[in-house]
């Protein structure tokens, strides 16, 4: 339970941006106090009309994100604007240098210590010196591929080896994922757009260095690899209708080994047409422990769930650059 009124700004209007705003809408002490996206269709207009309410909430979106900065009070500012962190890392100190906390969906920020080790030095000297706290969080990665399978080895005596599938029907899913997913493509423009990184899951070796840094395992090689699921026959979703020969989707895994022992392994099957949805852990160690979620977690509607179930957290916490090992454990609250 929330004991005082949070003021909240939303940075990015997506598909997810909206789910994570009306989310907050719902809460006791949870309070839209802006809104921010590059969209010129969208800026000018009331988020409730954006949003698609059917009534105003007297909160103009706007494209000038340090004019509202300036005007606006805020305690936190939910960022959904973008996956790579050079890609969004003038928002990340635009939102810092005006001095407020801020969570974001961006899959590198989940541990972005590695890849882009530089800029989360800058990130975390930053929000220190201004006091605020930052944090790369949601559903993969964020939690199924990473921070779950973390928290279940807190009950091992000894861990050996990490294996995790996440597979996900993608025809149930947005377009925005459809299409990041390559549904639709020819099997050699998919693996061209992966080689540009235009398309495909962002995040998957984070959760692997996650997992890893935490557990205190260094590996001698890390194995990643990103292919094409193809269609044998044909197939629909609300958005296409993919023939034979169609790329469905992506099969995408990343393994850590010592030597030549696979440590962790992370299978990720998102593809239109996928039957056998689920996510699933198995921790080989002592005690051996299995958990299996059949259907698998709703990435959509968990994704809003846990960045706006993580803000208390966030704005309680010391300032820095955190991962979700730093913060509580997020849960519900009204």
């Amino acid at each position: 339970m929330i004991d005082q009124t949070i003021n909240v700004i939303h940075y990015g209007l997506g598909p997810i941006g909206l789910e994570t705003a009306k989310l907050v809408l719902s809460k006791k002490n949870l309070k839209i106090v802006g809104a921010v996206d590059i969209s010129k269709e969208k800026a000018g207009r009331d988020l409730g009309a954006v949003m698609g309410l059917g009534r105003e909430l007297g909160i103009p979106v706007t494209d000038r994100a340090q004019d509202l900065f300036s005007a606006q009070t805020a305690d936190i500012v939910i960022h959904t604007a973008g996956s790579r962190i050079t890609t969004i890392y003038s928002q990340l100190e635009e939102i810092i240098e005006a001095g407020i906390n801020v969570i974001s969906s961006s899959e590198e920020l989940l541990f972005p210590f590695t890849a882009n080790k530089g800029l989360a030095k800058d990130l975390d000297r930053a929000a220190r010196e201004k006091g605020v706290t930052v944090l790369g969080t949601g559903v993969n990665p964020g939690f199924i591929m990473d921070a779950l399978p973390l928290f279940l080895t807190g009950v091992c005596q000894d861990v050996k080896t990490v294996r995790v599938e996440r597979f996900v029907d993608a025809g149930t899913r947005r377009l925005p994922l459809q299409q990041k997913v390559g549904a639709g493509l020819s099997p050699d423009v998919f693996r061209e757009k992966v080689s540009q990184k235009l398309l495909g899951h962002v995040g998957l070796v984070e959760s692997l260095q996650f997992v890893a840094h935490y557990l205190g395992i260094s590996f001698d090689r890390i194995d990643e690899a990103i292919d094409p699921v193809v269609a044998e026959k044909a197939v629909s979703t609300a958005y296409f209708d993919l023939k034979p020969g169609d790329v469905l989707g992506i099969k995408h895994t990343v393994k850590g080994f010592k030597g030549a022992a696979e440590i962790i392994s992370l299978d990720l099957r998102m593809y239109v047409g996928n039957d056998d949805p689920h996510d699933t852990i198995c921790i080989e160690g002592n005690p051996t422990i299995s958990l299996r979620i059949d259907g698998g977690v709703a990435g959509d509607q968990a994704t809003a769930a846990i960045l706006v179930n993580s803000v208390p957290g966030v704005v309680a916490a010391r300032p820095g650059l955190v991962t979700v090992k730093d913060l509580p454990a997020p849960h519900f609250y009204r």
